[in-house]
C-alpha cells in the first residue's frame, strides 16, 4: 500500500469516525462548545478578575440586551479609559498593576512598578539569539517558542508559590513587548530583506512607547497613547473566553507559567479567538475594492447579503468584526475605539475611510438582523475597528494578533495566579458522554 494511499484512507477514516449526530447534543443535555441553549456560557468557575456584561435575566426565564459593561477588579473598564485619555497619560501599567494586586495603585507604587517594568523588559543574550535563530513567518509561534525557552533560564521554572508567581508574571508582562518586537524584525530581515535593528528598551519610557520604539524607532505621541489605550481595552476579558480558560485549565494542574502562557498563545493566535482582527483588517481591505460607492447603502446592503448567503468573499458566511458571545447591544471596548479611530483618522487624513467604516458597521448590524431573522441582537466588536487603528499608527499585519496577546498576558497572569491560590482549587476536568456501542475486539489474523 502506498503511503499517499494510507494518509488519503486514514482521512476517510477520521472523517466517518469523528461525525457525531447534532441531536445527540440536546439527547443527552450536553452544552455544545460550554454554550447553554440560550447563548450564555456554562459556569464553570469563580473569578475576582473581569466581568463581562452584555445581557440580563429575566425573571422566569429569558434574556434582555443591554449596553455591554466590562469591569476590572469590579472599576468600570470605561471609567479606567475616560480617565486615562482625559489626562492623556499612559495606562496600560497601571492597569497591570491593578490585574495583579486587585487594587489601583498610587503614584508612588505605579511609579515603582514602571521602573520594575523597565527594569525586566530587556532580553537575556540567549534568549536574543534563540529569536533570531527561529524561523518561521507567524510572530505567534515564534511568541509561544519564545516563552517556553524562558524556562531554561529561570532558576525557579517550577516554582508555583505565590511570589514566584508574581515575579514570572511582570517579567512576562515585561518582556512580551521586547519579544514580539524583536521577532518581527528579525521576520522583516530574513523574509524582505529589511536591515536588522535589536533596539534596547529606554528606561523612561512607557511600554506602548517601548514597545513602537523598539519595533520602529519613530513615532508620534498620539500614535503612542492610541497603542497603550488598546493595551488597556484587551487586557482582560473574564475567565470564559478561550485563552484565558486554556491558561487556568492548563494551570489548575499545578504546570510551570511559561507552559501555561505557551498553552494560551497557541488558543488566541486561532481565528475564531486574536486571529479574528486580521480577518476584519483583511475583509476591510476587500470591501474598500468590491464595493464602487463607499456613501450607497443599498450597494453596501446587496454586497453583505450575499457574504451572508456565503455568495462572495470568502464563502464562510460572516461578516467580522460584528457580533459576540457576550455583548448583544453594544460592546464597550469597540464603542471607545471607535471615538478613537475618528480621531486619529483626521489627524493622518484618513477621514474618507473612517466614515466608510462607519456606514459598513451600520450597515452589517442592519442587514444581519434582516437576514439571520434570528431576533438575536448584535453589534460591532472590538475586532472591527482595532486593525484599523494599528494600520493608521503604522503597524504591520503581522503583529496585530501578537499585540493582542501583549496586552492579555495581564489577564493570562491575573488567572493563572487566581486558579492557583484560591481556596478549595481543583484539576479542571469536564465530562465527555461516550456514544459509541461497546464492540468485541478481532484477533490481528482474523482481521
Amino acid at each position: 500500500m502506498k503511503k499517499e494511499y494510507l494518509v488519503y484512507k486514514l482521512s476517510e477514516d477520521v472523517k466517518d469516525c469523528t461525525r457525531i449526530d447534532t441531536e445527540l447534543f440536546s439527547k443527552y443535555d450536553v452544552k455544545r462548545g460550554l454554550r447553554n441553549e440560550d447563548g450564555t456560557g456554562v459556569l464553570v468557575g469563580l473569578t475576582k478578575i473581569g466581568n463581562v456584561v452584555g445581557y440580563e435575566r429575566i425573571p422566569g426565564g429569558g434574556l434582555k440586551p443591554i449596553p455591554g459593561k466590562l469591569y476590572y477588579r469590579g472599576y468600570d473598564l470605561e471609567d479606567i479609559a475616560g480617565n486615562i485619555l482625559k489626562e492623556k497619560r499612559f495606562g496600560f501599567e497601571e492597569v497591570a498593576y491593578l490585574m495583579l494586586s486587585g487594587k489601583l495603585p498610587d503614584k508612588e507604587e505605579l511609579a515603582n512598578f514602571k521602573e520594575l517594568i523597565n527594569e525586566n523588559m530587556p532580553l537575556e543574550q540567549k534568549t536574543k539569539m534563540n529569536i533570531i535563530e527561529l524561523e518561521g513567518t507567524n510572530i505567534m509561534n515564534i511568541l509561544a517558542r519564545s516563552v517556553l525557552e524562558m524556562y531554561r533560564f529561570d532558576p525557579k521554572a517550577d516554582d508555583t508559590s505565590r511570589d514566584n508567581l508574581v515575579r514570572q508574571s511582570i517579567e512576562l508582562i515585561s518582556k512580551f513587548p521586547t519579544i514580539i518586537a524583536y521577532a518581527y524584525n528579525m521576520l522583516r530581515h530574513a523574509t524582505f530583506g529589511r536591515s536588522l535593528h535589536i533596539r534596547h528598551p529606554q528606561e523612561n519610557l512607557s511600554i506602548a512607547e517601548n514597545f513602537l520604539y523598539m519595533l520602529k524607532h519613530r513615532y508620534t505621541e498620539l500614535d503612542a497613547r492610541m497603542l497603550d489605550l488598546l493595551l488597556v481595552l484587551q487586557a482582560e476579558h473574564g475567565g470564559g473566553n478561550n485563552s484565558t480558560f486554556t491558561v487556568r485549565v492548563t494551570s489548575s494542574t499545578g504546570t510551570d507559567t511559561y507552559s501555561a502562557i505557551a498553552a494560551g498563545i497557541g488558543s488566541l493566535k486561532g481565528p475564531l479567538h486574536g486571529g479574528a482582527n486580521l480577518q476584519a483588517a483583511a475583509m476591510f481591505d476587500h470591501l474598500k475594492e468590491a464595493i464602487h460607492d463607499w456613501t450607497n447603502a443599498d450597494e453596501i446592503d446587496t454586497y453583505f447579503t450575499r457574504m451572508l448567503n456565503k455568495e462572495v468573499y470568502d464563502r464562510k458566511g460572516l461578516i467580522y468584526g460584528i457580533g459576540h458571545a457576550v455583548y448583544t447591544i453594544s460592546d464597550p471596548r469597540a464603542l471607545l475605539l471607535k471615538d478613537l479611530a475618528h480621531a486619529l483618522a483626521k489627524e493622518k487624513g484618513r477621514e474618507e475611510e473612517f466614515a466608510f467604516l462607519e456606514l459598513l458597521e451600520e450597515r452589517a448590524i442592519d442587514t444581519f438582523y434582516r437576514v439571520k431573522n434570528n431576533g438575536k441582537t448584535v453589534s460591532s466588536n472590538i475586532d472591527f475597528f482595532s486593525g484599523f487603528i494599528y494600520e493608521l499608527i503604522g503597524l504591520p499585519r503581522e503583529i496585530y494578533t501578537p499585540l493582542f496577546a501583549m496586552a492579555r498576558i495581564v489577564g493570562w497572569c491575573a488567572h493563572r495566579n487566581e486558579e492557583l491560590n484560591f481556596e478549595g482549587k481543583r484539576i479542571i476536568r469536564p465530562a465527555y458522554k461516550n456514544v459509541l456501542d461497546t464492540v468485541e475486539y478481532v484477533p490481528l489474523a482474523q482481521r
